[in-house]
């Protein structure tokens, strides 16, 4: 027996494709996370920081593991690009990974204080200061081996001389 189609049929494929989520009264945070979802490429282009050192990062447990779509594909979300971007802004400022690590354990914890991480920054400090030394050392004694070498046009170069004694 067929069924004819009134005038008030409803193709279903229509509905489908027209619903849109609700969200209930308090549900605002929930559904904005669920919205701000990344595949890599986007995730490397947002936080500036390119998609294999992503992985990197990744693998050496810096980031946290992305969930994984159906198909095995990693999405991201917006912790994921908050946590890279201090992973950037760390390494911009010279901290090591191993030093940007003891850091987020800091911030992982949820507990933590600014003196604690003032006392890392602190460590940090320190050692470019002695890297500065090192290198105004390492530029005086290059400025004396040019210094010895005159012109240039010596036999014996005493800047290979050096090098070599």
């Amino acid at each position: 027996m067929m069924h004819s189609q009134s005038r008030f049929s409803i193709d279903r494929n229509q509905v489908r494709s027209s619903i849109n989520p609700v969200a209930t009264t308090g549900s605002r945070v929930d559904m904005d996370k669920k919205l701000k979802r990344f595949t890599r490429g986007v995730l490397a282009q947002q936080s500036a920081i390119n998609s294999e050192t992503i992985r990197y990062y990744e693998k050496i447990k810096l980031m946290p593991q992305p969930m994984r779509s159906e198909g095995g594909h990693r999405i991201y979300d917006d912790d994921h690009l908050k946590r890279l971007v201090f992973i950037r802004r760390c390494r911009g400022l010279g901290f090591s990974l191993e030093e940007i690590r003891k850091l987020l354990c800091l911030v992982d914890t949820g507990v933590y204080s600014c003196d604690e991480v003032r006392l890392q920054t602190q460590a940090h400090l320190k050692d470019i200061q002695q890297k500065l030394c090192d290198l105004k050392k390492m530029e005086a004694r290059l400025e004396k081996l040019l210094v010895e070498c005159r012109n240039g046009k010596q036999a014996n170069c005493p800047i290979v001389e050096a090098l070599y004694n």
